[in-house]
């Protein structure tokens, strides 16, 4: 069994040093206060077996406040006065410190915590050590220094998360929509080099690369670029191709035919076409940005949006076509197979023109779900649904706007103005009239623990709506600290986002307050464990008709808050489901350490994601769509739904047939394909997870390797793929997952 050291370092628990440091403390008292060597002796195997029981690895604080507890009940108050005010006065040496030990202990590769804290980071890469390091100090600065006291504590509770901490010394937000589109067509400024527009496609892709690293490098969250923004720029490689080939033609006195030449000519825009597509999808593969990862970048395609302009939906097809034919491919490893990269994600719209068999570009969307059922993307926007549900000013239901998220799921709230605020970014393709989209962002996340509140009101519903109500204020406060640090900041703090087109071309020194009001950028209130909650509370799974009806109603509650608090600031809140990763495990060991061991509540290392069903629950893929995407649409600030599939790739009607129920039923859903290999023996398949000394590792079934750096393992975990393994937390919800289809 393993224990967390204060430095988030693994080490073997051991039992001698609870005897010890309680006989320390039981030797300074009179002998009539002190406990016997019996007593010692049990209250240990009473810890010991406690943290046998736990789903979790026990940390250092959490095996002492059961030894202090231990104490208590035994009796003996001087020796529990004494063992306290000995972890007061260690605590008080510590906090000079325990940074730098933090800091020091992930150098070495020592600290498990932040090992397993991003599924996308790799620890023992220097760059993203630095990222680290950097990212200690700011937390430090900011849980010490720039929180409200209440705040932090909450946060260091689980109650809520402030998101991103690592980033919030620095004036920075998270995600973000690129306006594209004005950067190519009107130019742009990269490490002060004016870049003109491009002459060729693939010279736009390799801006567009450039874009996408420098954007990465001044934000923390996810970005989003549509391929429609490149598609323009296929025409203008056509024509030059074109006169290429009839200067060739024309050297060799050979008059071809129109339709020969043409032929030429779109052979060889196919080719160019591939370079580009290429060159964003192993730019992005390969790029290490200043936070040492791979930019977090979504790439959007969606016939639609090329309108009624043929010959750029014909275009636009051809990127889309090769885009889904090499990502089905993959990326070469270090050992020159063929794998499953994490990033580009790629989202696919489903409309009338590609759903069904007859239609214009169904051939797509059956080379999208062949992509799927092997590599785990695209994700699915169905243009229907959304077309309900995003209704910019003046618009009704059924004719709203569709447009992409801004990472994994954090969607823009609908365009308020209806006119793109009067072009307050300043952006050189503003159309008047039409709502905007991109060049707009997200200012922050802080995510109420549902979980939490349930269990703070022992039940009584009376006492669960009024520390609701406590903790979302404390969610406002806190959402208020991430806007008020955006307050100020001065278009120079990131010139590719404020000044050169990524988000608006504000001038210099102008700060960017308007940009942070009038519903132009969104922020969001995120939340975790509506199902554990609602069991609470009801003694049922939301999906039991008889406890929907409460889990709804907690929905409306956070969504009547997030519009009371747009009333009173004129910034749009927005409800959102988060997607956790780390703080999945975080929540889970807070409440069992607040709460103990609750069946069915907190007896997992995890909880659950947002509304959705929980990982163990036995259902259908289509029962589990339908019924999610009542909670979907009340997730306005981004949610996203996903079945758990096996291998597909032999049964791509069944793919195709999931697609076409998610355009009819929700807006935005993916499928969890697996997609493994491992480096031993060549095994081509799912890699198994299995239970070792009190520890979640992974497995090849064909070999045993257990060795992670042997092996390629990618799993969808919080809307996106991992692919540098996840904390025990994490792992042990992905092993907990049962198939819908």
């Amino acid at each position: 069994m393993k224990i967390i050291k204060r430095n988030g370092s693994e080490a073997v628990f051991d039992i001698s040093k609870i005897i010890a440091a309680v006989t320390k403390a039981n030797n300074v008292v009179d002998e009539d206060q002190r406990l016997s060597q019996q007593q010692i002796l049990k209250l240990a195997d009473d810890v010991q077996k406690i943290c046998l029981e736990r789903p979790h690895a026990m940390n250092v604080e959490e095996v002492q406040d059961l030894v202090e507890d231990g104490i208590m009940q035994a009796g003996a108050y001087e020796v529990a006065r004494r063992y306290i005010t000995y972890r007061y006065v260690q605590g008080l040496k510590r906090t000079s410190n325990t940074t730098d030990d933090r800091i020091l202990s992930l150098i070495e590769c020592n600290n498990e915590e932040v090992k397993q804290e991003n599924a996308n980071k790799n620890p023992t890469v220097n760059s993203v050590q630095r990222d680290y390091m950097a990212g200690e100090v700011s937390k430090d600065l900011a849980m010490r220094l720039l929180l409200p006291a209440d705040v932090v504590q909450a946060h260091e509770e689980g109650i809520i998360h402030f998101h991103d901490s690592d980033y919030y010394a620095q004036h920075m937000h998270n995600c973000d929509l690129i306006n594209l589109d004005d950067m190519l067509q009107n130019g742009t400024v990269i490490s002060g080099t004016l870049i003109e527009k491009p002459h060729s496609f693939s010279t736009a892709c390799n801006i567009a690369t450039q874009i996408i690293a420098q954007v990465a490098s001044n934000q923390y969250g996810g970005q989003s670029i549509s391929l429609t923004h490149l598609a323009p720029f296929v025409d203008i490689s056509r024509k030059k191709i074109r006169r290429d080939v009839e200067a060739e033609m024309k050297a060799l006195g050979v008059v071809p035919d129109a339709e020969k030449l043409t032929e030429i000519v779109e052979t060889r825009l196919r080719e160019e076409v591939k370079r580009g597509v290429q060159t964003i999808q192993y730019q992005v593969v390969t790029l290490m940005t200043t936070n040492g990862q791979a930019p977090f970048i979504t790439v959007f395609m969606y016939l639609g949006e090329a309108g009624d302009d043929a010959r750029l939906k014909a275009d636009l097809a051809i990127i889309i076509e090769e885009t889904l034919r090499q990502r089905y491919e993959g990326v070469k490893n270090e050992a020159g197979v063929w794998i499953t990269p994490a990033f580009p994600k790629l989202i696919y719209v489903l409309e009338e023109d590609n759903v069904r068999e007859g239609t214009p570009y169904f051939y797509l969307t059956k080379m999208a779900a062949k992509c799927t059922a092997k590599r785990m993307v695209p994700d699915y926007i169905s243009e229907k649904k959304m077309r309900e549900y995003k209704l910019s000013k003046g618009e009704t239901e059924g004719h709203g706007d569709v447009y992409t998220c801004m990472g994994c799921r954090s969607f823009l709230t609908p365009d308020r103005s209806g006119n793109g605020w009067d072009n307050i970014a300043n952006a050189k393709n503003y159309e008047p009239g039409k709502p905007k989209y991109y060049g707009r962002f997200n200012q922050g996340v802080v995510t109420i623990n549902l979980v939490d509140v349930a269990l703070s009101s022992g039940g009584d519903f009376e006492k669960f709506w009024r520390i609701f109500d406590e903790r979302l204020a404390l969610c406002h406060k806190a959402l208020m600290c991430r806007h008020n640090r955006l307050k100020g900041t001065l278009s120079d703090a990131a010139p590719i986002l404020w000044q050169y087109g990524a988000l608006a071309r504000l001038e210099k020194g102008e700060p960017i307050d308007k940009l942070l009001y009038g519903g132009y950028s969104t922020i969001s209130l995120g939340y975790a464990g509506l199902y554990e909650c609602c069991r609470y509370m009801t003694g049922r799974s939301h999906t039991d008709p008889a406890a929907k009806p409460f889990a709804l109603e907690v929905m409306q509650h956070m969504n009547d808050a997030c519009a009371g608090w747009k009333a009173q600031h004129n910034i749009d809140f927005s409800l959102y489901g988060t997607p956790l990763e780390s703080t999945t495990y975080k929540f889970a060991k807070c409440l069992q350490k607040r709460f103990g061991i609750v069946p069915g509540i907190t007896d997992k290392s995890y909880i659950t994601n947002s509304y959705h069903v929980h990982v163990t629950e036995e259902i259908d893929a289509f029962t589990k769509l339908k019924f999610e995407s009542d909670f979907q649409k009340l997730s306005p600030g981004g949610a996203i739904s996903y079945v758990e599939v096996p291998d597909m790739q032999d049964n791509l009607e069944a793919v195709i047939s999931v697609m076409q129920f998610i355009y009819d039923n929700i807006m935005y859903a993916e499928l969890n394909t697996k997609s493994d290999y491992c480096q031993c023996c060549g095994y081509d398949g799912e890699i198994s997870i299995q239970e070792e000394d009190g520890k979640l590792v992974w497995v090849c079934p064909k070999c045993g390797n257990r060795d992670q750096s042997k092996m390629n393992v990618a799993r969808r975990t919080c809307g996106y793929i991992g692919t540098q393994y996840w904390n025990q937390g994490r792992t042990a919800e992905i092993k907990d997952r049962v198939l819908h289809l």
